[in-house]
């Protein structure tokens, strides 16, 4: 295997893994708690945006370069993202399955519309350069460059992934996923849905900003056209494709969408006239649509969907609880 090829790999892994750590915040929402965020754009854009501006050399005519190191790029871009969304739940939490979706979808519109308009903040349509990459003394080696990012990804995803199942195993893990499945039996026994929601929407919002911020500086440059809302879909097909409530489904779901992305990609520049792959790049949408439908038809829950804890079994194959004397009615 060629140099080149596996720096393509290293490069096509890291990028899957940014988008893994958007579902991840997104299977905290939908999957543990049943909010239905269709902003996922806004949030990334404004951890994206944020961690731009702290960490690039000063511009003239520009707010911001304030030439931080990295780290302090992605702590910031998530915790702006985290108030953003922090603010945005305040105001729309309380909203039901598609008016939440219409709320978040609005400020998803609003956002990118920010981040068009204002120019002296956001660079306007020519987006922000010049952004740190991390290992930039080994980018003239694209294999060491490649691999050395694909770590930093690995391990930042294997903490998120770690973080999130503890909290999904801990009690207010198990609130939420009440709330998900009977808000009013959880109001019931003294929880409050508001306070979670709101909790689980800021948390997941916060995630989405730092994976805004990780891709951001892993590619170098960010424009408003990085953040339509294709990208919602993107995220969302990952997470229905992997399995929604599963971290692990949602980790696959991103590599294997991702995956596909890229191939119908190279297949609409390989196969189809140079003056006509403009319009024949909504065909990638199309073969995402089409493995979507696929995987809702053969594997409803998704490829690592949620196990219900009524369908588990015991060792033996009963049900947890029952004993060989029981007999059914």
């Amino acid at each position: 295997m060629s140099i080149d090829l596996l720096a393509y790999a290293a490069f096509f892994l890291t990028m899957a893994l940014t988008y893994s750590v958007m579902c991840l915040g997104l299977n905290l929402q939908w999957g543990q708690t049943g909010l239905f965020n269709v902003g996922i754009a806004a949030f990334v854009a404004i951890g994206a945006y944020v961690s731009a501006l702290l960490t690039t050399p000063p511009v003239p005519d520009r707010f911001g370069g304030f030439d931080m190191p990295i780290v302090f790029g992605w702590l910031g871009g998530a915790a702006a993202a985290g108030l953003a969304a922090w603010l945005v739940g305040a105001l729309t939490i309380r909203l039901r399955s598609d008016y939440l979706a219409i709320a978040t979808f609005g400020v998803a519109v609003c956002v990118q519309l920010c981040v068009l308009n204002l120019q002296g903040i956001t660079g306007g349509a020519f987006g922000i350069g010049f952004i740190p990459r991390p290992f930039s003394h080994l980018a003239g080696n694209a294999l060491a460059f490649g691999l050395a990012n694909l770590a930093l990804m690995a391990g930042l995803v294997a903490v998120l992934y770690l973080a999130l199942e503890h909290l999904a195993k801990s009690p207010w893990g198990r609130v939420l996923r009440a709330i998900r499945e009977d808000e009013a039996a959880a109001q019931a026994l003294g929880k409050r849905p508001i306070r979670f929601r709101l909790q689980a929407f800021t948390i997941g919002g916060a995630i989405m900003g730092l994976a805004g911020a990780a891709q951001g500086h892993f590619i170098g440059f960010i424009a408003p056209d990085n953040y339509l809302p294709v990208l919602t879909f993107q995220v969302w097909a990952m997470l229905i494709v992997g399995g929604s409530g599963n971290n692990r489904g949602a980790i696959l779901g991103a590599i294997l969408v991702w995956g596909l992305w890229a191939l119908s990609a190279a297949a609409v520049s390989g196969f189809v006239p140079p003056e006509q792959q403009a319009r024949a790049a909504s065909l990638q949408i199309v073969a995402i649509g089409v493995g979507l439908c696929a995987i809702l038809l053969l594997r409803p829950r998704g490829i690592l969907g949620e196990r219900s804890a009524l369908g588990l079994r015991g060792k033996h194959g009963r049900r947890p609880g029952r004993t060989s004397d029981d007999r059914a009615p």
